[in-house]
């Protein structure tokens, strides 16, 4: 069970890469309906820490507080800096023991420091990932995912990737609708796919954003129908094949692989939260038939909806 985070800090730490693991797991989201964690921010040596930005941060608390933690969290910091061997060792522990350890952007170069990239796949920053590579052939740097989870080390891309990564933790632990609240008090997507590619050639469309928010929102409503890209590219007035590369341009995945994983969600909802059987989830849910659902749990999750239920169904009774 994830209970308790602890986030190391380090010199030259990236203020944002810091704020989302403050964000997903310092906040009690327990009246919501959410986690509440067990928090602790640690340093080697306890003090002013210097951001990379230049301003300082106090921490109180020295690393013995990640002794028995279940999860530990690196930001991203000047990478190339020397990292305290105290740091180093707690990492080794923590993936020894098999507790979560999370790396956001830069914080990657931590991880492989310590020995616990040997052997798994790992991602970073576009703009860090030959330096990765080059640095760690022991590791398969992906250039192009927003995360990987590899047997519990879970290394993030680039500034907000790390949320998708934290997320994915938090799912994977404690269920979708657990990461869902998250999500929707930090007003950001529940889910964006590991896969997904990090860089996105035009992140800037010649479309009104509104345009996708408004049909993204209807796809939503209408999971249980069959949305065809045609059908999609009418309510947003484009051609099909202008809404399949602005929708791909401005969300980074396609509208089909965007509209399963959504379905995919809505499926574990009601897996956790309802007694439906499969073939009602599927149908709801835009599935069309239980075998077909199957397929896309095994496809992504790795995982049967039958033994998803069993993990995580009517947890509100546990």
């Amino acid at each position: 069970m994830l209970r308790k985070i602890v986030c190391v800090t380090l010199p030259g730490l990236a203020p944002f890469e810091f704020g989302v693991i403050c964000e997903v797991f310092g906040i009690d989201r327990s009246a919501q309906g959410g986690p509440a964690f067990d928090f602790h921010v640690v340093a080697a040596e306890p003090g002013p820490i210097r951001t990379k930005i230049g301003f300082d941060i106090v921490v109180h608390d020295n690393l013995s507080a990640a002794a028995d933690a279940d999860l530990i969290a690196i930001p991203g910091y000047e990478s190339g800096a020397p990292i305290d061997p105290r740091v180093l060792q707690v990492v080794r522990d923590a993936a020894a023991r098999g507790a979560w350890v999370l790396s956001v952007c830069s914080g990657a170069f931590v991880l492989a420091h310590a020995g616990i990239l040997d052997g798994r796949r790992s991602t970073t920053h576009w703009m860090y990932t030959d330096a990765l590579a080059r640095s760690f052939p022991n590791t398969t740097v992906d250039p192009d995912v927003l995360f990987v989870d590899d047997d519990h080390v879970v290394t993030g891309a680039g500034t907000a990737a790390g949320i998708d990564a934290a997320l994915h933790i938090v799912r994977t632990e404690l269920g979708v609708t657990a990461a869902n609240v998250i999500a929707r008090r930090m007003v950001v997507p529940p889910q964006r796919d590991g896969g997904q590619s990090q860089y996105i050639e035009a992140p800037v469309v010649d479309c009104q954003d509104e345009s996708f928010a408004a049909v993204t929102e209807w796809m939503l409503r209408h999971l249980d129908q069959d949305l065809p890209v045609d059908l999609l590219a009418r309510k947003s007035l484009m051609s099909p094949r202008t809404f399949a590369r602005r929708f791909r341009a401005e969300l980074g995945t396609t509208p089909t692989r965007w509209l399963n994983r959504q379905r995919l969600l809505r499926a574990q909802e009601l897996l956790e939260e309802s007694s439906r059987s499969l073939e009602e989830i599927a149908a709801d849910t835009g599935f069309g038939a239980a075998a077909v659902m199957r397929h896309h749990f095994l496809q992504v999750l790795q995982t049967t909806p039958t033994a998803y239920r069993r993990a995580f169904g009517l947890r509100q009774a546990g």
